[in-house]
């Protein structure tokens, strides 16, 4: 169903907008259409209903919001007009809009609002006389520094058409908006008052029915209002012994039985039937619908023409479909799907999703792929569907690669993986239990992308499914929302029987990466400088490549913990510790240049110096940025804007400079690819070698680091007694989604003429070179803080002026 026509309070969305405009005195309207069009021109028709005039402009291929308008130029160049969209609810004042675009002599007036979570929308900054100074569409967490969201409502001038290219896909914010700003044209945002809901989610369709039912939107509600909140339509029948608590709505020639019970932010269809015993509850049921006696739903939507039956239960969340059967005692869980015509049989458990606790958006991804615990919330089902929709974003018969840790949880999850990917006509590339460096390596390597399963950091019963792009990279925040979305609406791609993939194991693997790895890495020097150095591989998958590197070096060496203990997949940060601390005796105890410790799957390591001190993760950083910069001498590293301004020191005392990124690895990784990096790191044991990849590799930072101790004849302690020390701190504080706009905000606010920084999150500057970073997170209700001064105490004093600024915003 085409969003315009999802009712609200038994209206669809886009006649609730049409009576908005016809209220402004807004009669002629074009309507763009492309999906299902033909059903909107056909409730609709010329709109003589409603006394207007419709027209419709069709789109053949997908035009892009402002290629959609430019479509309907005809009807539309000869004065100023208004772009609405037909899927918001609001009840904003145009005529207002429409006056301050004449006053301020605009080409483009942006209908802006305030929203507590700006996500999926695009931010607008504009200046005190309401001039519009940026854009910014769909951002991060880590770009949010205001809540003042584009609603895609515009007042425009018949020359915006000139910017706009016939027959290809054009957006306002993305194309047409940045080149008017360029050439200075007059662009304002004007700052509504008043309801507005973007209705794209299940939970925002709920809410929009809540809201009109609550009062809290100015629309035209059919019917009579028999008590307070309670509106029943034309012709419908209610028994006077049926059970109402409102707010709720009953639709035209809907019949209500004695015993039934409806209440709050219910809405009932026309001609829908609710018999005895039947309890619903912020339940939005369509047209037509059959509601059999004693059967249970709450919160969720009933598309038209389905028969609920007797004793029947539908959870929170859940979506039926049109014209679907809900047999007797069937229970559908919350958040499960039906789709159109489907039967669900009487009796029947219907479970097939798993549990997502709402995180402020519906979004799978967190910063390491799709977690959650093993069985609870990652469940070989969910595998099953992820892989499928995943494969649905590929070609078929292109080639994906999978791998896994050591545990026996992501070996099961990689079986169903690997069906299901087979099964959308995927040809596989199993590596089995390898380190995740070798993963990312082997999928850059002819496959279209790929998946790696391994145990959560730190987390042993949980798992995180990871997913590569073709450079065995993240996926990028764009592949994520597109898989997310497939996910979403749960149409996956099936291979004919002919189509079926391949299944193949490559051989070699670790010969193949190692050799890669010592062409591309300077190791000049290392076979003559007697090196020895301690390895410890931590009981994970990075002990199965050390032996042909380590022979292949000719170093003199000694690995610890070299088997695979399945019963250990991961670690906690006290084992890590405790590990380093061993680590730290033996290389002491051995004489050895320095000790190197791998996680279990070979992304990260910690260091240990010549005297067996750990070398804290932060420490590292600048002791391998130093070796680095001091040999090559140009060029630029990558580290993210949380990292201390000493990287800055050292670089600029070596020629190089900082390039500063997002907090997120897939923007190290970005800039890692840049032609003119030679080293990346993320403070927390990430490397990267950008001769060899673009990613985290604890293998090839060992090489690296290997060949600068051999050719430098410095002792780590050296290099790391000539780096000032640094002092940043660092501090979370709960923030609820609801606020995360908000503070982001206030924080602006409160930086006032200090210099300010939005590469990720806010950075704010003090004239005196300290500075606070406050970055809210993309996966939890937390907000967290950082920041650096002159010794610990001017680093805690700034974090506690700021947290004061968050907290304030937050109550």
């Amino acid at each position: 169903m085409p969003k315009p026509l999802l009712p609200v309070a038994n209206r669809p969305i886009m006649e609730h907008v049409l009576r908005l405009l016809k209220r402004h005195g807004l009669t002629e309207t074009v309507v763009t259409v492309q999906f299902l069009a033909s059903l909107v021109k056909n409730y609709f028709g010329d709109g003589e209903e409603l006394g207007m005039e419709l027209t419709y402009a069709n789109e053949e291929k997908p035009l892009g919001t402002a290629g959609s308008v430019k479509n309907a130029e005809e009807a539309l160049k000869d004065d100023s007009f208004l772009v609405i969209s037909g899927d918001a609810l609001t009840d904003f004042d145009l005529t207002e809009l429409i006056n301050f675009h004449r006053e301020r002599g605009a080409m483009v007036t942006v209908c802006l609002t305030r929203v507590p979570n700006p996500l999926e929308f695009g931010i607008t900054i504009v200046d005190d006389d309401g001039k519009v100074e940026r854009f910014l569409e769909k951002p991060t967490w880590g770009q949010v520094f205001s809540d003042t969201v584009n609603t895609g409502i515009y007042v425009m001038e018949p020359e915006i058409f000139d910017y706009v290219e016939p027959d290809v896909p054009v957006d306002w914010s993305g194309d047409v908006f940045p080149q008017l700003m360029k050439e200075g044209k007059p662009i304002y945002g004007y700052v509504a008052e008043g309801y507005w809901e973007d209705v794209g989610t299940h939970e925002s369709y709920v809410k929009a029915q809540a809201d009109v039912l609550e009062g809290k939107v100015d629309v035209d509600l059919d019917g009579f209002e028999i008590s307070p909140g309670v509106w029943i339509a034309e012709g419908a029948e209610v028994h006077p012994d049926a059970v109402l608590r409102g707010p709720l709505y009953i639709g035209d020639y809907a019949k209500v039985e004695a015993g039934a019970e409806l209440r709050e932010h219910t809405v009932i269809g026309s001609n829908v039937v609710v018999k005895s015993g039947a309890f619903l509850h912020k339940a939005v049921v369509h047209d037509n619908v059959y509601i059999g006696p004693q059967s249970n739903l709450r919160g969720c939507v009933i598309g038209k023409n389905t028969d609920v039956m007797r004793a029947a239960r539908i959870e929170d969340g859940a979506v039926i479909g049109d014209e679907c059967l809900v047999g007797e005692e069937s229970i559908v869980q919350g958040n499960v799907r039906v789709y159109p015509f489907k039967t669900v049989e009487a009796g029947a458990f219907v479970n097939t999703s798993v549990i997502w606790e709402s995180r402020g958006q519906a979004h799978l991804f967190g910063a390491r792929g799709v977690s959650g615990i093993l069985n609870v919330e990652i469940t070989p089902e969910l595998a099953v569907r992820l892989a499928g929709a995943y494969a649905t974003t590929l070609k078929k018969g292109a080639t994906v690669t999978t791998a896994r840790d050591h545990s026996r949880g992501a070996r099961a999850l990689k079986r169903a993986v690997i069906s299901a990917l087979q099964a959308s006509a995927i040809d596989v590339r199993d590596l089995e239990n390898v380190p995740l460096p070798v993963a990312r390596q082997q999928t850059a390597r002819g496959s279209a992308g790929g998946i790696m399963i391994r145990t959560t950091p730190g987390i042993p019963d949980s798992v995180d499914i990871m997913f590569f792009d073709e450079r065995g990279a993240d996926l990028s925040q764009a592949g994520q929302r597109k898989l997310d979305r497939v996910y979403a609406r749960q149409e996956y791609r099936r291979a004919f029987p002919g189509e079926i993939g391949d299944l193949s194991f490559p051989a070699s693997v670790f010969d193949s990466y190692t050799g890669t790895l010592l062409r591309a890495v300077d190791t000049t020097g290392v076979a003559e400088s007697g090196l020895k150095v301690v390895v410890d591989a931590s009981n994970g998958s990075a002990g199965l490549v050390l032996p042909s590197l380590l022979g292949r070096l000719g170093v003199d060496s000694l690995t610890i913990n070299p088997g695979l203990d399945e019963s250990r997949p991961t670690e906690t940060a006290d084992t890590r510790r405790s590990g380093l601390v061993r680590l730290g005796e033996i290389v002491a105890s051995a004489r050895a240049a320095f000790g190197v410790r791998f996680d279990p799957v070979g992304e990260r390591i910690s260091l240990v110096d010549e005297r067996g001190r750990i070398i804290e993760d932060q420490r590292a950083l600048l002791v391998m940025l130093d070796l680095i910069a001091a040999e090559r001498r140009s060029g630029k590293v990558a580290l993210p804007v949380t990292t201390t301004r000493i990287a800055e020191q050292v670089a600029a005392y070596h020629g190089t400079q900082v390039e500063w990124t997002t907090t997120s690895p897939d923007d190290l990784t970005r800039v890692g690819r840049d032609d003119a990096t030679i080293f990346g790191g993320d403070g927390r044991g990430g490397f990267i070698v950008p001769e060899f990849s673009s990613v985290f590799d604890g293998t090839a930072a060992f090489v690296r680091l290997l060949g600068l101790v051999a050719r430098t004849q410095l002792t780590l302690s050296q290099i790391d007694a000539r780096i000032p020390q640094a002092h940043v701190l660092r501090r979370d504080l709960a923030t609820p989604w609801a606020v995360k706009g908000l503070v982001m905000r206030r924080v602006v606010e409160a930086a006032g003429d200090r210099s300010v920084d939005t590469t990720d999150g806010v950075r704010v500057v003090e004239s005196d070179g300290r500075w606070v970073m406050v970055l809210p997170d993309p996966a939890e209700a937390v907000t967290h803080l950082w920041a650096e001064g002159p010794d610990d105490a001017s680093a805690q004093a700034l974090l506690d002026e700021w947290s004061a600024v968050v907290d304030s915003a937050g109550r």
